[in-house]
């Protein structure tokens, strides 16, 4: 087949390299499956196409607006991801290898499209937490909001996976309406540039929102300054170098890493040869051993077991390790595949040639070339480290493929130590049932894990394994990990944001973040606000209702019809004892079902549905013969459909002395 020139993405044009092509090769057979070069691009233009062009377009759509963008380049990709597959064999990946990559890419999307309409507001503002009282009448108050940086995101991308790297890393980035410019690995580039098509010719992007460079970097980062963001997953060496350059150390330039991980996963001392949790260690450490051949950033590396089970957790992993041959990554029925290139491969057996100071291979023979000779396969390798405390390479050498070490802990806290000894990682799994083991886990070894994975009978036919990185938490960790977060639902988008603080009248709050907050001026109803559309009730639009009394017979009558005879509205002498109470008191479902008979329209009209309440407190008991008043505001709206949208509202209901007895936020669905 003849090798593909791939292009760069610059500026709204494809542009091949000007010369210095790289031939890149099939990890299957060595044959040369596309060239590629980045020479003769103009990366300060790229930069500035991406701040002047992209990053103004994408700030002008909303968090809903980007949503829908996310939604479509998902359908785009699902649509031609068959192209994509047939690309994905050459980097070594079997059919499930690939599935991670490209489905778990585009999962990722849709993921992100999701949260961003459900979780996001139908603005360009995010507000970050509740409002802050900053004096004693409420007319200066504090506010924390997320808006959009104002520059570019490069994204450095890893070879092992050329889809979901690119995908998990853009998805936040284009919900929080920045541009970036990818910078894959160039020896996957080939499959990152025809998933770069396929969104560009969906048409959803504006121009300057993604640009592609499938070469060299040269000196983009030199163009870089306050507003940008560097994302990077690699080497550590790499990532070093990176940390260094001048844009990042000197020109406030944010960086986020995800590097080298020498992941652990632990057999709990309560396991038994014959506990589920036992198989399910054996099965998961297999698994990640040979999944991607081991080329996964959050691939176990190094397995823990008690001690007096060593030898027959060694004896199961190679029982399963020996049913799992290297094959053509073509064949369906193909379980390991081969490393990206056989320079990969030469750097696996290097490594483990390192390691072997520590350690004894006891399974696989890393020098044998099976399949194909011009191939980069190589078979698993298990390594047993029998004192780990007197090893050192085995805690700081990581072998970027099929390759894990076996070794024994003494109790909880010789095994603790020995996964911090990691000295930072992207995940530790622990296979255990003692509930209270996988608490000392956590509080002795949680700071230096990004991401812990409790894995039992219970939870692992649902589980997503010690591995996989969710696009609902955070992927990265501490210390020789990077120190970077990625992903995490909406804590991603706000990687790509800056939070800043206001300092204001209530009244300008509200403005700015086009929400109604206590202490601006508001509206009085001169109809009722459950007659008018979504469109027509403004912020502020605020309904006083009448008073109402609430009487002893009142809570019995409540009492006696909900069967909640709780002491305090029952017995008068329990609850004058009671230090909050001093005598019986109202049922605080009672305040509430009696507000909303204060405040609902019975009437059928734009009020569609009920569906919630948020933040509900009961401030102050309300006693026999005291009266409730309720005070109903517009609060927040969030067009949901085209005619529909949902309104949140303020609820205060005070007593006859005006103090606050209860607070609320109320959720409706209102026709548009």
């Amino acid at each position: 087949m003849k090798p593909i020139t791939l292009q760069n993405y610059a500026e709204g044009n494809w542009v091949a390299g000007s010369g210095g092509l790289a031939e890149l090769r099939s990890a299957i057979d060595g044959e040369i499956v596309a060239l590629t070069s980045s020479q003769g691009l103009d990366f300060g233009a790229m930069a500035r196409f991406a701040r002047e062009q992209g990053g103004p377009a994408l700030r002008a759509l909303t968090f809903h607006q980007r949503a829908g963008m996310l939604k479509a380049l998902a359908e785009a990709l699902t649509a031609r991801m068959d192209e994509l597959y047939a690309l994905s064999a050459n980097t070594g990946a079997t059919k499930a290898d690939s599935w991670i990559d490209i489905e778990g890419g585009i999962g990722t999307f849709s993921v992100y499209q999701g949260k961003g309409r459900r979780e996001l507001p139908n603005d360009r503002i995010l507000i970050d937490g509740a409002v802050e009282a900053l004096s004693r009448n409420g007319t200066f108050q504090g506010l924390h909001v997320y808006t959009s940086l104002q520059g570019v995101a490069v994204h450095i991308n890893a070879f092992n996976f050329p889809v979901w790297g690119m995908l998990e890393k853009l998805a936040p980035t284009f919900l929080a309406g920045m541009p970036a410019i990818v910078k894959p690995a160039s020896a996957t580039a080939y499959l990152t540039e025809a998933a770069v098509r396929i969104m560009l010719d969906a048409n959803v992007l504006p121009k300057g929102a993604l640009q592609l460079v499938v070469g060299s970097a040269g000196d983009l980062l030199d163009h870089l300054s306050v507003g940008d963001v560097v994302s990077f997953t690699g080497s550590a060496h790499t990532a070093s170098k990176l940390k260094t350059h001048p844009a990042i150390a000197n020109e406030g330039v944010r960086f986020v890493a995800e590097q080298d991980s020498l992941n652990a996963s632990l057999l709990g001392p309560d396991a038994t040869p014959e506990s589920p949790e036992f198989d399910l260690f054996i099965k998961e450490v297999a698994k990640e051993m040979t999944t991607k051949a081991g080329q996964k950033c959050t691939a176990i590396r190094r397995a823990m077991v008690p001690a007096a089970l060593l030898d027959v957790a060694q004896a199961a992993l190679i029982e399963r390790l020996s049913k799992v041959s290297p094959a053509d990554p073509r064949e369906d029925t193909t379980k390991l595949g081969a490393l990206v290139s056989v320079a990969q491969r030469d750097d696996v057996r290097a490594k483990i040639k390192e390691l072997s100071g520590d350690a004894a291979v006891v399974f696989g023979d890393p020098n044998t070339a099976p399949v194909h000779a011009k191939g980069a396969f190589m078979s698993p390798v298990l390594l047993r480290c029998e004192n780990p405390w007197a090893a050192r390479a085995v805690h700081d050498v990581e072998a970027f493929g099929p390759v894990c070490t076996l070794m024994p802990y003494k109790d909880a806290a010789d095994a603790i130590a020995l996964a911090n000894r990691g000295k930072g990682s992207l995940v530790a799994s622990v296979f255990t049932y003692d509930t209270a083991f996988a608490r000392e886990i956590v509080l002795g070894s949680g700071a230096f894990h990004g991401r812990l994975a409790f894995i039992d009978r219970d939870s692992a036919k649902e589980s997503t394994g010690h591995g996989s990185p969710m696009p609902h938490l955070i992927h990265g960790g501490p210390g020789r990990a990077g120190g970077g977060e990625e992903m995490g639902g909406i804590r991603g988008v706000t990687h790509y944001m800056q939070r800043t603080a206001l300092q204001s009248h209530p009244r300008t709050l509200s403005a700015i973040v086009s929400r109604y907050i206590a202490g601006m001026p508001t509206q009085e109803a001169q109809q009722h606000p459950f007659r008018r559309k979504f469109h027509d009730l403004p912020l502020g639009y605020q309904l006083k209702t009448k008073a109402r009394e609430i009487t002893l017979d009142d809570i019995e009558h409540f009492a006696t019809f909900t069967g909640d005879n709780f002491y305090a509205h029952m017995d008068e002498a329990a609850a004058r004892a009671n230090p909050l109470f001093g005598g019986r008191v109202a049922h605080g479902y009672l305040i509430l079902s009696f507000a909303a008979g204060l405040f609902v329209d019975p009437n059928p009209g734009p009020v569609l549905a009920n569906y919630g309440l948020d933040t509900l407190r009961f401030v102050k008991p309300v006693k026999p013969g005291d009266s409730i008043q309720v005070a109903l505001t517009v609060k927040d709206k969030t067009l949901r459909k085209p005619d529909q949208g949902e309104v949140r509202w303020d609820v205060v209901v005070t007593n006859r002395a005006g103090e606050v007895v209860a607070a609320y936020d109320l959720l409706t669905m209102n026709a548009a």
